[in-house]
C-alpha cells in the first residue's frame, strides 16, 4: 500500500500527465423495438443486448423515452404554507416531497410563503424544509387520486439541517434517515464561508485527508479513513467521473454550480460497484426551483481572478440551468528558500461551463446534463522543504493541460402505486497533455455508463430496489504500447447486478441491507518487448467480486422539541480493479482488484430542541489484495513484478459538534483520531520497502481537525475557521520514498471572511485566507498558500 503512492501517479515530485488512467466506451447492439414493449420492466429488457451495440448510450435514451408517462392524467396536489418558528409566512424558501415512487421534487415558496405541487401520483410523501438551519417534524402525507391535500410546515431552529440525500442507498431518503458516516454541505455553506473550490468544501469533512501538493490549482488528493488516494469514487449528479481504476486530481473540480455536496465515508461497492473502497463523493448540480440566478467577480492575492455565473429555474414542469466559472493564479512568484531562486511556472487557469434540461410531471421526469471543464497548470516542483539537498532547482517547462467532458441523462416512471423503473446514460471522456524536459504526452481516458433500476413499495414496511449497471471504459497514454511500440488502449467492461432491501418502522428504526455483484472483464493486451519492464500478451482476464452491506439507525429518543438520540452501525466492502498503468507495466495477467472491509458505530445527540448536536463514530478497515512491485526483498511472495499481496488497517475516531444560536451565530468543528498500519505482506514476515510492518501510511496524519464560526444578522455575513493537523509520514520530495521517509510537520492555519448585503441582489465580500502568512506544506516539499486577500461582488436573487 504505500508504494502505491507512486505507482498510482501520486507522486508529486514526479508529475506526468495528471490523466493517465483514463477510459473510452466500447460497443454493442439491440434492435430498437425491445424497447418499446412497455410496462416497469421496458428498460430492464433492453440493457441486456444495449451493452452490444456501439451506441448503447443512444438506445438508452430511447428507453428512457419509451418509460416516460403519456400523459400527465393524475389530478392528485399538495400544497401548503411554510412558517417560521414565531408563525410568520416564509417567502422563497426550498421546499421538498420525496417518496419511492418519484423520487424527489423541489419547489420554491411564494411571497406569501405557499407551495404547491400539481400532478402528482397517488400515495405516501414526505414534506421537508430544504431551509438552512432549519428543521420541522418529520410530515408524511397521503394523497388520494384526484384529491387536493392542504399542510402546514413549521419550521424550527437547528444546528443540522435536513436534506435530501441520494449516495446513502438507491433511492433518495431524508438525511434524518440514514444510518452512515453522511456529510451534506450545500450552497448555503459555500456562499457564506466563501469557498472557492470543492475541495475547500471536503476540508469540512471529518475522516477526509485533504493533500494539495502545492497552491492553488496544484494536484490535490482525499484520502478516506486511511485508504489510498484513488479510494474515492466521485460522481456527478449519479455519473462517475474517475480515470480509469479510480484515480482523480480534484483541484478539477470548481463549485460554483454545485447545490450541495453528498460526502459517505466507508466502502460503497455495494451500492457503486468499482471505485467506492473507501468513500463516495456526490455532486449534485443545481437544477429546477427558481428562477434563480447568481454571479460573482472577485481578484486579489497572487492575481487570482474568478468569475462565476448561473441561473436555474422552473416554469410548467420544464427545469433548466445554465452555469459557467474561470478562474486563474499566478501563483507563488517569490523566492525558494533552498536556493533562494525566483520561482515561476506555478500559475494556473480552470475554466468550466455547465447546462441541464429537465422535465417532471405526472408519473414520470426526464433530465439531460452537460458539463465541460479545462485546466491547464505548471509543475514547478517541490521548491520548499529539502530534507537530503537534492532540490535541482525550479522547472520552468513542465506543464499539463486537461480537458473533462461528461454528458448524462435521465429519467424515470411510475407504474401504478407500487413500482418505479429508472433508467439513466451517460459519456465521460478525458484528455491530458503533459509537457516537460523529457519531451510531450498525452493521455484518454473514455467511459459509457448504462444503468436501469425498479424500485417496489412493499408490505410491512419493506421497500426493494434491484438492477443492473455496465460501464465500458478505455485508457490510453503515450507511454502505454505494444509489440510494435505503438500505443494501444487498455478495455474494460463492468457489469454489476445489484439489489437492495429497505424496512423502516415507526419513524424511529431505518434498517437496509444490499449486495451488488460485479463481472469485471479485461480484453485481451498484446505483448510489449521493452527492455526495462517487458510484458508478455495478456488472454482475456474475467473476475467476480461480491460486495454486500448493511446498516441501520434506531431512535433511542425520537426527534422532539428537546432533541434526539441516535444509534448507527454500518458494514460492508468495497474494491478498485487495477488501474491502467498497473495493467500495462507489469508481468501477471491476474491482478485482482483491491478490496477492503469496514465495520463503523455511531451514535448521534442533540439538545437543545436540536440547536446543538454532537456526533461520533468508530471505524475500523480492513485493506487486502493491494498492487504493489514485488522487487528482490518480496521474491518469495510472488514470482511476478507486481502483484496483489500488500495489505495494510486503519482504525480511527470521527468527533463532530454543531451549535446554531438564535442570534445567527453557527459554530461547528470537527476532528479526526487515525491510527494506520502497514502489515506483512502475504507469504511474508516483510513489507514492501522501505517499510517494515508496523509503520504508518504515508501522509494519514494521526490528528486532524476543524473549528467553523458563521455569523449572520441582517445584511452582515462573517466567518472564521481554524484547519490544523499533526505531524505525517512523508517521502523525500525530488525522487520518492527509495531516498528516504520523513516526518511533514504539523500546521495550523486561520482564514476570516466578511460580506455585507448591499441590496437584496448585490453583496460585497472579502477574505484573508492564511492570516498569519504561515509557511506550511500538506505533502513535503510543495509549499502551500501564504497570506492571501480576496474582495469581490456577488450577484443573487433573494433565497
Amino acid at each position: 500500500m504505500p508504494v502505491r503512492l507512486f505507482l498510482n501517479g501520486g507522486d508529486p515530485a514526479h508529475p506526468r500527465n495528471p490523466n493517465e488512467f483514463e477510459p473510452v466506451p466500447a460497443n454493442g447492439r439491440t434492435p430498437p423495438s425491445s424497447v418499446a414493449r412497455g410496462g416497469p420492466l421496458a428498460p430492464l429488457r433492453s440493457l441486456a443486448i444495449a451493452s452490444k451495440h456501439p451506441h448503447f448510450s443512444t438506445l438508452l435514451v430511447v428507453a428512457v423515452l419509451f418509460s416516460l408517462p403519456r400523459s400527465i392524467a393524475e389530478a392528485a396536489t399538495l400544497r401548503g404554507t411554510m412558517l417560521d418558528p414565531d408563525g410568520r409566512a416564509v417567502a422563497r424558501a426550498r421546499l421538498a416531497i420525496t417518496s419511492p415512487l418519484i423520487g424527489s421534487r423541489e419547489t420554491l415558496t411564494d411571497a406569501t410563503g405557499t407551495f404547491r405541487f400539481d400532478h402528482i401520483p397517488e400515495g405516501s410523501y414526505e414534506v421537508l424544509p430544504l431551509v438552512d438551519g432549519f428543521r420541522a417534524d418529520p410530515l408524511i402525507v397521503r394523497v388520494a387520486a384526484d384529491q387536493e391535500q392542504v399542510v402546514t410546515v413549521r419550521l424550527r431552529i437547528t444546528a443540522l439541517s435536513e436534506s435530501i440525500v441520494v449516495t446513502a442507498s438507491q433511492i433518495e431518503r431524508p438525511l434524518s434517515q440514514t444510518a452512515e458516516s453522511l456529510t451534506v454541505l450545500t450552497k448555503d455553506d459555500f456562499a457564506g464561508r466563501q469557498l472557492e473550490s470543492v475541495t475547500d468544501a471536503l476540508r469540512l469533512v471529518p475522516g477526509l485527508g485533504v493533500t494539495r501538493s502545492g497552491g492553488r490549482g496544484a494536484l490535490t488528493s482525499i484520502f478516506p479513513r486511511g485508504g489510498e488516494s484513488d479510494f474515492t469514487l466521485v460522481l456527478v449528479d449519479g455519473f462517475p467521473i474517475n480515470l480509469f481504476g479510480g484515480g482523480l486530481d480534484f483541484s478539477m473540480l470548481p463549485i460554483e454550480d454545485i447545490e450541495r455536496i453528498e460526502t459517505v465515508r466507508g466502502p460503497q461497492s455495494a451500492l457503486f460497484g468499482a471505485n467506492a473502497i473507501g468513500s463516495v463523493v456526490q455532486i449534485v448540480t443545481g437544477q429546477g426551483a427558481g428562477p434563480l440566478f447568481g454571479g460573482l467577480l472577485e481578484g486579489g492575492s497572487f492575481e487570482t481572478t474568478r468569475l462565476a455565473a448561473r441561473t436555474q429555474g422552473a416554469q410548467r414542469g420544464w427545469s433548466w440551468s445554465l452555469g459557467g466559472e474561470r478562474f486563474a493564479s499566478d501563483g507563488f512568484t517569490g523566492a525558494t528558500r533552498a536556493t533562494n531562486e525566483r520561482v515561476s511556472n506555478d500559475d494556473s487557469l480552470l475554466k468550466h461551463a455547465s447546462a441541464g434540461l429537465g422535465w417532471a410531471g405526472g408519473q414520470g421526469d426526464i433530465r439531460a446534463r452537460a458539463r465541460w471543464t479545462t485546466s491547464d497548470r505548471g509543475f514547478p516542483g517541490p521548491f520548499g522543504s529539502d530534507p537530503r539537498g537534492f532540490f535541482g532547482g525550479v522547472d520552468r517547462i513542465s506543464r499539463g493541460e486537461t480537458e473533462a467532458r461528461l454528458f448524462s441523462i435521465s429519467g424515470s416512471r411510475a407504474w401504478g402505486t407500487a413500482v418505479r423503473t429508472r433508467v439513466q446514460a451517460g459519456h465521460f471522456k478525458q484528455h491530458g497533455m503533459f509537457v516537460s524536459s523529457f519531451g510531450s504526452s498525452t493521455s484518454d481516458t473514455r467511459r459509457s455508463t448504462v444503468r436501469v433500476q425498479a424500485d417496489v413499495i412493499g408490505r410491512g414496511g419493506i421497500d426493494l430496489s434491484g438492477g443492473t449497471e455496465v460501464q465500458r471504459e478505455q485508457a490510453a497514454s503515450t507511454f502505454i504500447t505494444g509489440a510494435q511500440f505503438q500505443e494501444i488502449p487498455i478495455e474494460r467492461r463492468i457489469v454489476g447486478s445489484f439489489a437492495e432491501a429497505r424496512y423502516g418502522q415507526n419513524g424511529r428504526l431505518f434498517i437496509t441491507g444490499g449486495v451488488r455483484v460485479e463481472h469485471i472483464r479485461r480484453n485481451g493486451l498484446e505483448p510489449n518487448p521493452s527492455i526495462f519492464s517487458p510484458r508478455p500478451a495478456f488472454d482475456a482476464n474475467v473476475v467476480t467480486s461480491v460486495n454486500p452491506k448493511i446498516s441501520g439507525a434506531f431512535f433511542v429518543a425520537p426527534p422532539s422539541d428537546r432533541g434526539w438520540t441516535k444509534l448507527r452501525l454500518s458494514a460492508g466492502t468495497g474494491i478498485r480493479p487495477p488501474d491502467a498503468f498497473e495493467i500495462a507495466f507489469t508481468d501477471n495477467p491476474s491482478l485482482k482488484p483491491e478490496r477492503s472491509r469496514s465495520l463503523e458505530v455511531g451514535a448521534e445527540q442533540a439538545f437543545l430542541a436540536g440547536r446543538f448536536v454532537f456526533e461520533g463514530t468508530a471505524f475500523f478497515n480492513q485493506y487486502d489484495d493491494l498492487i504493489v512491485a514485488v522487487g528482490r526483498s518480496l521474491r518469495d511472495a510472488s514470482r511476478f513484478r507486481t502483484d496483489n499481496i500488500s495489505n495494510a488497517r486503519a482504525r480511527g475516531v470521527e468527533i463532530s459538534a454543531a451549535w446554531r444560536s438564535t442570534q445567527g451565530l453557527h459554530v461547528r468543528t470537527g476532528y479526526t483520531w487515525l491510527d494506520t498500519e502497514i502489515l506483512a505482506v502475504d507469504r511474508s514476515g516483510s513489507a514492501p520497502p522501505p517499510f517494515t510492518p508496523g509503520d504508518p501510511l504515508l501522509r494519514r496524519p494521526r490528528h486532524q481537525g476543524y473549528i467553523d464560526a458563521l455569523f449572520v444578522r441582517g445584511g452582515l455575513t462573517s466567518f472564521a475557521r481554524l484547519k490544523a493537523r499533526g505531524p505525517a509520514l512523508d517521502v523525500e520530495p525530488s525522487f520518492g520514498a527509495t531516498f528516504g521517509l520523513f516526518n511533514a510537520a504539523g500546521f495550523g492555519v486561520i482564514d476570516i471572511g466578511a460580506a455585507a448585503e448591499l441590496t437584496r441582489h448585490l453583496e460585497i465580500f472579502g477574505r484573508i485566507d492564511n492570516v498569519s502568512d504561515r509557511f506550511y506544506e500538506e505533502a513535503l516539499g510543495f509549499p502551500a498558500i501564504g497570506r492571501s486577500l480576496t474582495i469581490g461582488i456577488r450577484v443573487a436573487s433573494p433565497r
